[in-house]
C-alpha cells in the first residue's frame, strides 16, 4: 500500500487536468485522469487533495456551469468504480454495506470510500444513491453487513434522528454517518465519520464480537 505522500506539484497539475477535461464536458477523460492519480498516489490522496477542491471550486449556477459539474461527477463516478474492480475478481463484500441517505442523489463520497477500501483487499457492497430508510432496514436484514455507512451531502437529507433509530433497530450492526449533510449531533449508537481516513480506518476494523450478537 502507498505511504509516499502526494506532492504540491502533482496536486496541482491533477486539479488542473480535471478541471479541463471538466470544462471540456469530457468525462471520459476525467474518469482516466482519475483512474491514474488513484494509481499513482492512492485513493484517499486523490480523493482529499484533488476531487473535493474541485469540485468545492465548482458554483453550478449557470447552466453552462451545470454541465462542467456534471461531466466531472460523472468521470470521478467512473473513474473510482474503475478503479475499485481491477484487478482481480471482485471482493467479498465482507460484512459492509455503503449507501446514500433516502433522496440524498449525490455519493461521489461512498465511491471513494469502496475505492480506498479496494486498496486494502476489503470489498463492499455499494448500494448507490437516494435509498429509503425501508429500503435500508429491508437490505441490513437481507445482507446482514456488520457495518453500515451511510452518506449524506446536504443537511435535507442528513436526518440524523432515522440514522440513530435504524442504528436502535439493529444493535449487531455497526452504523456510521458520512459526509458533510449530518449536521445534527448523532446520538449512541451512531457514529459520524468525519473524513475519509476515519471512514476508512472504521470500516477496516474488526466489529467486537459482543456486537455480533442478535
Amino acid at each position: 500500500m502507498l505511504t509516499e505522500p502526494m506532492p504540491a506539484e502533482a496536486v496541482e497539475t491533477a486539479r488542473k487536468q480535471l478541471s479541463l477535461a471538466a470544462e471540456d464536458l469530457d468525462a471520459s477523460r476525467v474518469a482516466a485522469l482519475v483512474v491514474d492519480v488513484a494509481e499513482q498516489w492512492g485513493a484517499g490522496a486523490l480523493w482529499e487533495r484533488v476531487c473535493v477542491p474541485v469540485l468545492a471550486g465548482l458554483r453550478g449556477h449557470a447552466p453552462a456551469e451545470v454541465a462542467v459539474e456534471h461531466a466531472l461527477s460523472e468521470g470521478l463516478r467512473v473513474g473510482l468504480d474503475v478503479f475499485r474492480r481491477v484487478p482481480g475478481r471482485p471482493l467479498p463484500t465482507g460484512g459492509l454495506l455503503l449507501a446514500g441517505a433516502e433522496q440524498e442523489t449525490h455519493c461521489l463520497g461512498l465511491h471513494a470510500l469502496a475505492a480506498a477500501l479496494r486498496e486494502r483487499s476489503r470489498g463492499s457492497l455499494l448500494l448507490g444513491p437516494a435509498l429509503p430508510w425501508a429500503a435500508l432496514a429491508g437490505a441490513a436484514r437481507r445482507a446482514q453487513p456488520r457495518t453500515v455507512v451511510l452518506w449524506a451531502q446536504t443537511a435535507v437529507t442528513g436526518r440524523a434522528y432515522r440514522l440513530v433509530r435504524f442504528a436502535r433497530d439493529f444493535p449487531a450492526v455497526r452504523v456510521y454517518a458520512a459526509g458533510p449533510g449530518w449536521i445534527e449531533p448523532l446520538g449512541p449508537p451512531a457514529t459520524r465519520l468525519p473524513t475519509l481516513p476515519a471512514a476508512v480506518a472504521a470500516c477496516c476494523t474488526p466489529a467486537r464480537p459482543e456486537r455480533l450478537r442478535h
